[in-house]
């Protein structure tokens, strides 16, 4: 059981960091709940990510959920879930760089790759975590310019 119980909620377009944030920065005190590591054709993956995160909760241990979130539509399950823990819930916002994500995502390869246009839908549901959304606390993540993050609250 670790002594810090959170959710850490990734908020940011496909591409912009958040996978890779996850594992240099946050693997080491997080276990991490993905949509994108559920089979392709698996059902109700939001039901499963629930179950997944509870579970972890449960057994006292904090989880980073690593999917888009980019409205209160899917991160506030995600934040009364962690408070009904006792767990805090913890924002990581990705602020949009399109060209970007866009670039980075067209070097991807087979199912890491998301059609352009699944990004730019995602622009537009794309809306900033704060703390009256029901977060403890809201980081911004940027890539620092030297292949590292600069996160700042």
């Amino acid at each position: 059981m670790t002594a810090y119980a959170d959710v850490a909620v990734l908020v940011g377009l496909q591409a912009s960091g958040k996978s890779t944030f996850y594992t240099r920065c946050l693997c080491d005190r997080y276990r991490l709940v993905s949509k994108d590591l559920f089979p392709r054709g698996a059902r109700n993956k939001q039901r499963r990510q629930m179950l997944l995160v509870a579970e972890h909760l449960a057994a006292g241990r904090a989880v980073a959920v690593d999917n888009t979130n980019p409205s209160p539509e899917e991160w506030a399950p995600l934040v009364e879930l962690a408070h009904a823990h006792g767990a805090t819930a913890t924002a990581y916002w990705f602020p949009p760089d399109v060209t970007g994500s866009l670039r980075r995502n067209a070097a991807r390869e087979g199912r890491d790759r998301v059609p352009d246009v699944g990004v730019l839908a995602t622009l537009k549901r794309l809306r900033r975590p704060s703390p009256a959304d029901g977060f403890d606390t809201v980081h911004e993540v940027r890539f620092d310019g030297r292949g590292g993050f600069e996160v700042r609250a």
